[in-house]
């Protein structure tokens, strides 16, 4: 079986593809960048450029699944320019897929996974979010998901079942936020950011790559949370990378004015949260091996 993959070198997508090469999976990815098209039996890079609405439509030869994770860095500052193109880079990625699989007509793809973001929840201290949660997208993390998710379920239509993951804080060593949040920790200048009090749905990069397989194995439609079972606050997650770095925390809470004034907007990645539920994917039979935030950070951080 052959799944094409965008975003297949990003930090999520290098853990799925080793995930799907190791269960015998054939892998097809698009790139945006020429030089990084490889080719070997079980994994095939083709070019592609959303934003000119180009793609190698041979990317699609053989292919059943499509697991969409392209998308523009949110961990940049938030000028109006770069807004447009964290949006753009979302819901046009999904328009050339599409576009792709209309040109070529007679394809054998039957399922679509697409990466999303539970950005879409609004910022709460006390509401514990489920995928039937009923929001009006409010601020341009939750209108961006919501333009991201609308554009997924165009496939839908096109008969192809399609299944949306909303992503949480995704702890890894290799990049992402983790790194950042332990570097002034492990100067020994660590400090919870804004209240503290703040929701953080996270979930293991190892669990997130097993929950697209398990979604692409068991076709599943809809929207499910990417988030493990067991929230934390961004204090508790601070003193938990403190204890495991064997690090003190002395420094007083770092205050949201402050980020705000370094980071200007996107600082409400940092000091704003939802605590999300994952009931709904472990009710579809998916288990666990990160169950609480000691467990992942002192795998990640000791390893």
């Amino acid at each position: 079986m052959k799944i094409l993959i965008t975003g297949a070198t990003g930090l999520v997508g290098k853990e799925l593809v080793a995930q799907l090469r190791a269960k015998g999976y054939g892998v097809h990815y698009l790139t945006t960048s020429k030089n990084k098209i490889q080719h070997s039996e079980d994994y095939r890079g083709f070019f592609w450029d959303p934003s000119n609405k180009e793609i190698d439509t041979a990317c699609f030869e053989g292919v059943q699944g499509i697991i969409n994770l392209a998308g523009a860095t949110i961990a940049r500052r938030w000028t109006s320019s770069y807004k447009k193109e964290i949006q753009q880079s979302r819901t046009g990625s999904l328009a050339t897929l599409k576009r792709g699989l209309k040109a070529v007509g007679d394809h054998q793809v039957a399922y679509l996974l697409s990466a999303s973001a539970t950005g879409i929840y609004p910022d709460s201290l006390t509401e514990f979010y489920t995928e039937q949660t009923q929001t009006t997208p409010t601020g341009f993390l939750a209108e961006t998901v919501a333009l991201w998710e609308a554009a997924a379920r165009e496939f839908t239509p096109m008969g192809i079942p399609t299944g949306i993951l909303r992503i949480g804080l995704v702890l890894s060593a290799n990049g992402g936020a983790l790194p950042e949040i332990a570097k002034p920790v492990r100067l020994g200048v660590g400090a919870p950011l804004g209240s503290g009090r703040q929701w953080q749905s996270w979930i293991h990069i190892e669990d997130l790559a097993r929950m697209m397989v398990f979604a692409l194995e068991e076709r599943l439609e809809g929207v499910y949370n990417a988030v493990g079972p067991n929230p934390v606050t961004n204090k508790k997650l601070t003193q938990e990378i403190a204890r495991i770095l064997q690090k003190p925390l002395w420094l007083p809470n770092i205050p949201s004015w402050a980020l705000s004034t370094i980071l200007g907007e996107m600082s409400q990645l940092l000091t704003a949260g939802q605590r999300v539920s994952s009931e709904k994917i472990a009710m579809e039979g998916f288990a666990f091996t990160y169950t609480n935030v000691h467990q992942a950070l002192e795998e990640i951080l000791t390893s």
